[in-house]
């Protein structure tokens, strides 16, 4: 999609697109979280809210995961680098991210969607699309779904989400943009083009700053501009393939399915370094945190995966990666922190590191997954004792059981000999990113 901020919001859309709108054979919703990572946070933070509350690092290096829009009314956006945050909001609160607490809420609200339609098709841990075709005898018309559902968000979540309503994918999302923060917008199936002429082309899927600028230069600021724009044009400015993809969507048309399938390749979590590190020990304790992150993670998906990759990164900006593959698939950190340790070390960079990451692939269900036994092993294993610390941290909250080295910072020399085991106990929060990059 096009970048969110082309579309003009307005909280629940103009008259003619609000909830009360035309929505006959418009069947597709698409729901998005409002600030979900900020969002979550207050919920557990209570004295935070209406504050500006940013998600992400605040160092040289940072980068904002998340704003509150509190925070976004003083032009702080995600993906922008946290020190220009800080700079424009300087009494922000920074939170660092929980991806563990992310998750977890966004598995409470695609239940959620789930009791409405078996049709979802999530895109990420806030949003989703939704073919609600078959809920419309029992719940009513789609503008009613729509509320249901934001009710049962805010009651049993205590979150907010702004839902678009249009006959395709397209414009639904289009709709949910513009219906942020907290609303909805509903597109009439023959109001289509009206609604999406007037927009900007950088709202179209696909058009990036260089292709928006592209598209400018040849006097093409509008979405009906595009619309009107002879094929021999667009094909010279951008190619075959993306000036069919652009014709189709400036008409309106959009013939993609929610698709409820979706299969995640692999789990990873990486992060990047305040300042640049060579310290083994260092970087030692920093795969065995990412190793015990994608390990929760896994488990949490009920997953389990066969390939162990560790990315590194220079301080020159040069990415070497490293991978192995076992026989029997594994969620247990201890394992794929060993895995993962062992290719480090065979990279053998002896150079500062600027970002180091951990990923399992080759994922298939856990349970029935077949188990590694080792000789004299015993009964009850770091498999089980990981997942009891994953109980303690649905229970009492994530981080407050770790491995040993994690808590002590120097319970494991580089040679990996120390008091502090190896492996075991419950992730820390946060999974593939680190509100850094």
């Amino acid at each position: 999609m096009g970048r969110s901020q082309a579309v003009p919001r307005d909280g629940s859309g103009s008259e003619e697109f609000g909830p009360g709108a035309d929505d006959t054979g418009c069947t597709v919703l698409h729901v998005d979280m409002d600030a979900f990572y900020a969002s979550v946070e207050i919920r557990r933070r209570p004295e935070l809210r209406g504050k500006p509350v940013i998600v992400g690092g605040a160092g040289p290096r940072g980068v904002v995961s998340a704003a509150s829009y509190e925070a976004r009314k003083f032009g702080v956006r995600s993906a922008m680098p946290g020190s220009r945050a800080q700079r424009l909001c300087p009494h922000a609160v920074f939170l660092p991210p929980d991806f563990t607490a992310y998750t977890e809420a966004s598995r409470a609200v695609m239940a959620i969607f789930r009791d409405v339609t078996p049709l979802v098709e999530p895109l990420s841990l806030d949003e989703a699309f939704l073919d609600v075709t078959g809920a419309r005898k029992l719940l009513g018309r789609p503008a009613e779904i729509a509320a249901l559902i934001r009710r049962r968000v805010a009651e049993e979540q205590r979150l907010t989400c702004s839902v678009g309503v249009a006959p395709t994918k397209f414009m639904a999302k289009l709709g949910s943009t513009r219906a942020k923060p907290d609303g909805v917008v509903v597109i009439p199936a023959d109001r289509i083009l009206d609604y999406l002429h007037p927009l900007p082309v950088s709202a179209v899927w696909g058009v990036g700053e260089r292709t928006a600028e592209t598209l400018r230069r040849l006097g093409l600021k509008t979405v009906g501009d595009l619309a009107a724009a002879p094929m021999g044009m667009l094909r010279s400015a951008v190619g075959d393939a993306a000036a069919a993809h652009l014709h189709e969507l400036s008409r309106g048309r959009d013939p993609r399915r929610v698709t409820p399938e979706h299969v995640e390749k692999s789990i990873g979590a990486e992060t990047t370094f305040d300042v640049d590190v060579s310290d083994l020990s260092i970087i030692r304790r920093t795969i065995l945190a990412l190793a015990n992150k994608v390990a929760q993670r896994l488990r949490h998906a009920g997953q389990a995966g066969r390939t162990v990759s560790v990315k590194i990164r220079l301080a020159d900006f040069q990415t070497l990666s490293r991978s192995r593959t076992i026989d029997i698939p594994t969620d247990v950190s201890r394992e794929i922190f060993e895995i993962g340790w062992t290719l480090f070390r065979s990279a053998r960079t002896g150079e500062r590191i600027r970002l180091i990451g951990v990923r399992v692939e080759g994922l298939v269900h856990a349970e029935g997954a077949p188990r590694q036994m080792t000789l004299g092993e015993r009964d009850h294993g770091w498999r089980d004792a990981e997942r009891a610390a994953d109980a303690v941290a649905a229970r009492f909250g994530s981080g407050l059981v770790r491995p040993a080295s994690l808590l002590r910072g120097d319970g494991m020399r580089p040679d990996g000999n120390g008091a502090a085991p190896a492996g075991g106990g419950a992730a820390e929060s946060g999974t593939r990113h680190n509100g850094r990059t």
